[in-house]
C-alpha cells in the first residue's frame, strides 16, 4: 500500500509535468531552408492549404472578410479577456489551441465553442514538427484531439503548425510536414498578416500590422497566451470597430469560406477517453497543489524543528553543565536502586548486560525477569551465581508484564529499567537517578547509544540516535514535555509507576505509553545526558524494518490513547497543550509529509529546474549536517560517522518513510501488529572507562 501511494503520487506529478510541457517538450526551432521542393502554387497561394487529396491547393479569404486567429491558448488570464473583447464587438474567430493548455483549462474551450468560435489544433506540446518523426507528429495530433474531445466533445480538421508564418515562407523542411498532415485529413492554416503582438510593440502598431489592404480579405495571426496580452486585448477593441466601419465582417474560417464546419461531434468510447483524460489532468493539478502545500508545510516543520532543537538543546546543555547546577534539594541521590532487566531469549547478550550492572558505582539490586525464554536465558544467569542478582521466571506474557513482575519483586523506591541487550557504563545508574533529587521528577530518560556502529546501517542508526533522539530529548526537557523514556535506559519512582497502574500492554510502545501517563499524572520527566547506555541496534534491513514499524505504530497508539491530554487542565495538562501536539507534528505528521522532499527532488532532477533543485537539496543537507555535527559535539562523539550522512538521506530515510506509511495504513485499516523479537548477536560492550570499584551485594553495603 505505501508503495502504491508513492507510485500514484509520482504518476500524478508525471502527468502534471506532461501537461505543463515539462516532459517531452522540444524547444528547437528550425532556421530557413531552401524551398525548391515546395510547389509554386503553394508559395504563391492563400493561407488555407489543402493537401488531403494528393493534389495540394490553397484557398484565400474572400474580400471584406477577416479571420482573426489566436495561437497557444487557452490562457486562464488572457483568453477570457480576448473572448470578452470579441463578444463586445460581435466578432468570431479561430483559436488554435495546444493540448497542454486545453487539458488544463477545458472550461475555456467550451466557452469558445459556445460563443460561436472555431477551434483548430496547434499540437499538444508546441514542438517544431520539422524536427519530429511521423510517429511523434501522429502523437501530437492524437493527444491534441483527445484534449479537445474531453473539453468540448468535438474533433477539428483545422491545424496550424507551431512557428509557422505565411505560405511564401514554406520551405523544404516544413512542406513535407504539411503534406503528411494533409494525408491525415487536416487543413493547414497559415497567415496573411502577422500582428507581431507577442513582441508587444504597442496597440497602434498591432492594429496597423493586423489591418489588410483596403477591401482585401485576410487571416490575421494574434495570440491569447504565452505572456502579457494586454496590448492584444486593447488592440481588438480598436481594430474590430474600425474595420467593421469599413464594411468588414469578422467570421470564423469555415463561415468566411462558405465551407462546412470544421467541427464534428465525438461520441462513444472516444468521448469517454477524452473526459477521463480531462478528469485525470484536473486531479493531477489538484493533487499537485496539495503536494506543493504539503511541501511548504514540511519545509516549515523541518526548518522549525531544527531551529528549535538547536536553540533549546543549547539552553539545556548550558543549564545542566553549569558548575553550580544541581537537580534538586535532595542531591546527591545515594539511595539503592532496583534495576529491572526483562529478558526473552537473550542468551547471547544477558551476561554482558548483568556484568555491566555489577560494575556500577551506585548500589543496585538486579532483577532479571525471564519472560518464558526458550534459549536458556534464566539458566545462564543463575549459573553465573553473581551476588545481588535475582532471577524471576514467568510464562511468556510480554515485556510490560515482565516489567510489572519485576516491579512487584523490587525492594527499592527508585526503579531503573533497561533492555536485555543493553550495556551500562559504571556511572550510568548513578547519573540516571540524580534527577530524583527533585521531588517533582517522576521519570528520567537516559542517553541511549548504538554500540554496534561499525557497519553502515549501524552508523546510520548512530547518527539517528545522537541527532534525532538525544537532541530531541534535550528540546523536550526544556519544554517539560518529554514524550518517551527509552526502554534501553530509563528510571522511575515507584510511586509514579503505581499511581498510573504500572506498565500497560495497550500499545506496542510501552515506554512512550508510560511516559505520557506519568506526565498526565502531574510528574516531571527529564533527560540525564550522562546516563549512557549502549544498545545493540538491528543489523539487517528486515530487523530494522520490524523495529521501526513497531515503534511508529506504537507511538500512534500511545498518542491516540492519551488524546484526552489535549483538553486536560492544570500542571498535568502541559503535556497535552505542548507535548502531544509537538509529538504529533514532529513524529507522525512531519515524517508522513517528508517524502515530498524526495519526490520533488526526483521530479526536479528529471524535469527541471535541475540546478535549483540540486541547490535546494544540498541546502537542506547542509542544515541537517550542522544540526548533526552540533549534536555530536554535545554528546562528545567523533564526527567521522557523519561522512555517511548524505547516503543516509538518500537510502536510510526512504526506508523510514515507507515504514511510517505502512504504520499509517495499519492504523487506518484497524490492523493489529504483534510484537516481533529481534535477533541479537551479543557483541555490544561499553567503551573503556576509568576503573570503578566492584559493586558489592546490597546486604554487604552500608545503608546511605
Amino acid at each position: 500500500m505505501p508503495l502504491f501511494v508513492l507510485v500514484a503520487l509520482m504518476a500524478m506529478l508525471m502527468l502534471r509535468g506532461y501537461t505543463h510541457s515539462e516532459i517531452l517538450a522540444d524547444y528547437r526551432v528550425r532556421s530557413a531552408a531552401p524551398a525548391d521542393r515546395v510547389p509554386r502554387a503553394i508559395r504563391e497561394g492563400g493561407p488555407v492549404i489543402d493537401s488531403r487529396g494528393g493534389r495540394p491547393t490553397t484557398l484565400k479569404v474572400p474580400d471584406g472578410r477577416i479571420v482573426l486567429t489566436f495561437d497557444d491558448g487557452p490562457d486562464p488570464r488572457w483568453t477570457p479577456k480576448v473572448l470578452d473583447a470579441l463578444k463586445r464587438n460581435n466578432a468570431r474567430a479561430v483559436f488554435f489551441i495546444t493540448g497542454t493548455m486545453a487539458s488544463r483549462y477545458p472550461d475555456l474551450v467550451r466557452r469558445m465553442v459556445k460563443e460561436g468560435h472555431e477551434i483548430g489544433l496547434h499540437t499538444f506540446n508546441h514542438p517544431d514538427l520539422s524536427y519530429q518523426s511521423k510517429k511523434r507528429i501522429d502523437w501530437e495530433l492524437s493527444q491534441n484531439q483527445l484534449a479537445l474531445a474531453g473539453a468540448a466533445g468535438i474533433r477539428s480538421s483545422l491545424f496550424r503548425p507551431p512557428y509557422s508564418a505565411q505560405a511564401k515562407a514554406m520551405d523544404n523542411n516544413s512542406w513535407p510536414v504539411t503534406e503528411y498532415i494533409g494525408n491525415r485529413g487536416y487543413l493547414t492554416i497559415v497567415t496573411d498578416l502577422d500582428a507581431d503582438d507577442w513582441h508587444k510593440p504597442g496597440v497602434d502598431e498591432i492594429v496597423r500590422s493586423a489591418t489588410p489592404e483596403r477591401g482585401k480579405g485576410a487571416v490575421v495571426l494574434l495570440h491569447d497566451s504565452g505572456g502579457d496580452r494586454g496590448q492584444t486585448v486593447r488592440a481588438l477593441d480598436k481594430l474590430i470597430p474600425r474595420l467593421q466601419g469599413q464594411g468588414y465582417r469578422f467570421q470564423n474560417l469555415t463561415r468566411a469560406l462558405d465551407a462546412p464546419s470544421a467541427h464534428t461531434p465525438v461520441t462513444g468510447l472516444d468521448l469517454w477517453k477524452g473526459k477521463a483524460w480531462i478528469f485525470l489532468i484536473d486531479a493531477s493539478d489538484n493533487i499537485t497543489t496539495v503536494l506543493v502545500a504539503g511541501l511548504a508545510v514540511i519545509g516549515f516543520l523541518v526548518i522549525g524543528r531544527f531551529g528549535l532543537m538547536l536553540l533549546l538543546s543549547a539552553l539545556h546543555a548550558r543549564r545542566t553543565r553549569a558548575r553550580d547546577f544541581t537537580w534538586g534539594p535532595g542531591a546527591p541521590v545515594t539511595e539503592p536502586v532496583s534495576v529491572l532487566v526483562p529478558a526473552y531469549n537473550e542468551a547471547k547478550c544477558i551476561e554482558g548486560t548483568v556484568r555491566s550492572l555489577l560494575r556500577s558505582d551506585h548500589p543496585v539490586e538486579i532483577i532479571v525477569v525471564d519472560d518464558g525464554s526458550t534459549d536458556g536465558t534464566a539458566l545462564l544467569v543463575e549459573g553465573m551465581e553473581l551476588p545481588g542478582v535475582r532471577v524471576v521466571r514467568q510464562l511468556n506474557a510480554g515485556k510490560p508484564a515482565a516489567l510489572n513482575r519485576g516491579l512487584a519483586n523490587a525492594r527499592h523506591d527508585l526503579i531503573v529499567m533497561m533492555d536485555g541487550d543493553t550495556v551500562f557504563e559504571p556511572s550510568t545508574v548513578g547519573e540516571l537517578v540524580q534527577p530524583f533529587a527533585d521531588p517533582r521528577v517522576g521519570a528520567v530518560a537516559g542517553n541511549a547509544k548504538v554500540g554496534n556502529k561499525d557497519t553502515l546501517i549501524g552508523a546510520w542508526q548512530h547518527i539517528e540516535y545522537v541527532m534525532g533522539f538525544n537532541l530531541d530529548r534535550r528540546m523536550y526537557d526544556v519544554l517539560q514535555c518529554m514524550p518517551t523514556i527509552p526502554g534501553a535506559v530509563g528510571a522511575f519512582r515507584r510511586s509514579a509507576l503505581e499511581r498510573v497502574g504500572g506498565m500497560s500492554d495497550d500499545t506496542l510502545a510501552e515506554d512512550t505509553d508510560i511516559t505520557m501517563a506519568v506526565h498526565r499524572d502531574g510528574w516531571r520527566v527529564v533527560y540525564a545526558e550522562k546516563a549512557r547506555a549502549w544498545t545493540e541496534a538491528p543489523e539487517s534491513v528486515q530487523q530494522l524494518w520490524s523495529q521501526r514499524y513497531r515503534w511508529s505504530y506504537g507511538t500512534m497508539q500511545a498518542i491516540w490513547k492519551h488524546r484526552r491530554a489535549l483538553v486536560e487542565r492544570g500542571p498535568s495538562g502541559r503535556f497535552g497543550r505542548v507535548g502531544l501536539p509537538l509529538v504529533s507534528l514532529f513524529m507522525v505528521l512531519a515524517p508522513l509529509l517528508a517524502p515530498l522532499i524526495d519526490v520533488f527532488l526526483v521530479y526536479g532532477l528529471v524535469f527541471g529546474p535541475t540546478e535549483k533543485t540540486v541547490l535546494a537539496w544540498f541546502g537542506v543537507l547542509a542544515i541537517q549536517f550542522v544540526c548533526a555535527a552540533y549534536s555530536f559535539v554535545l554528546d562528545r562523539e567523533r564526527l567521522t560517522p557523519l561522512i555517511s550522512l548524505p547516503l543516509q538521506q538518500i537510502l536510510y530515510r526512504q526506508l523510514m518513510y515507507v515504514v511510517l506509511l505502512q504504520s499509517w495504513m495499519t492504523a487506518l485499516t484497524g490492523g493489529r501488529l504483534r510484537w516481533q523479537k529481534l535477533r541479537r548477536k551479543g557483541g555490544v560492550s561499553a567503551p573503556p572507562a576509568e576503573p570503578a570499584r566492584q559493586a558489592r551485594p546490597l546486604d554487604e553495603r552500608p545503608v546511605r
